[in-house]
């Protein structure tokens, strides 16, 4: 049996097993990660996190997502990996080494870096250059999208009123749009005012989601970007706030809540 720990941050929840605190990792994540994150067979989860040695930082976080894809870095996964180790850890992920803090309220203060704006980097198909309310063609419609990437590629899609988007149709049509090679995060963009933005998550390899950190830095880039908002925002995601800064020096900091759930063990893939 593999002890785990689960944690969640705005609802976006994950299984997370602690390798450096005597956790057995399993032999095949991504496998152990489409079966412990159903939430019929499984645990029932987000993502499954691995805390691993690292010779960068405090500890290495790896993330594998339901459909056992692994995720370059995931704003949600790293408050609930603060919240989990206390104080202020330094974190590597796939997309660098991310620090974070404790914030008053109980909240977490996450540094998430700069945003990739280089439509190759994002990575993006297409000419060299940013990809600022560009119009995209999926399933003859056209949408305006502003892509950015925190680490894991995003897709942005500013609309009047996000509770009117058919998210589960138009999500895994633009997630798996061919000018995306690696697939890319969905998210719709609703503007209330300068300083609040309502989101709604598709999430690649997940599905609809309560919440993303990286979706909602990118989103509060993207809106400054299109002189939507200033550089600081709210974000209103359907499991809760975000608070974002988008800094002078390109830096976008995080502010939310994250929480240990409960502890339990679960057998080996090759148990079941």
């Amino acid at each position: 049996m593999i002890q785990f720990t689960k944690v969640q941050g705005l609802g976006n929840d994950f299984i997370l097993i602690d390798v450096l605190g005597g956790g057995a990792p399993p032999e095949n994540p991504s496998k152990a990660a489409a079966l412990w994150c159903d939430r019929h067979f499984g645990v029932g989860a987000d993502g499954l996190i691995l805390l691993l040695p690292s010779d960068r930082a405090d500890v290495l976080m790896r993330i594998f997502q339901p459909d056992g894809s692994e995720a370059e870095m995931c704003g949600n996964a790293l408050r609930c990996v603060a919240r989990y180790l206390g104080g202020a850890p330094a974190v590597e992920t796939l997309a660098g080494v991310r620090t974070a803090f404790p914030a008053p309220g109980g909240m977490v203060r996450v540094d998430m870096g700069r945003p990739i704006l280089a439509r190759g980097e994002i990575p993006m198909a297409g000419p060299p250059g940013g990809v600022l309310d560009e119009s995209l063609v999926a399933a003859g419609e056209v949408f305006r999208v502003t892509a950015v990437s925190m680490g894991n590629p995003h897709c942005l899609v500013f609309v009047p009123d996000v509770a009117a988007v058919p998210v589960a149709t138009l999500g895994p049509l633009l997630e798996h749009h061919p000018v995306f090679p690696r697939r890319t995060n969905v998210e719709f963009v609703q503007v209330e005012d300068r300083e609040n933005v309502k989101v709604r998550v598709w999430e690649r390899g997940v599905g609809e989601t309560l919440a993303c950190g990286t979706g909602a830095a990118a989103v509060a880039v993207g809106s400054f970007l299109n002189g939507f908002t200033g550089r600081s925002v709210r974000i209103k995601l359907a499991g809760g706030e975000l608070g974002l800064e988008y800094e002078e020096d390109g830096h976008v900091y995080m502010t939310g809540p994250a929480a240990v759930v409960f502890t339990g063990q679960i057998a080996e893939v090759g148990e079941v």
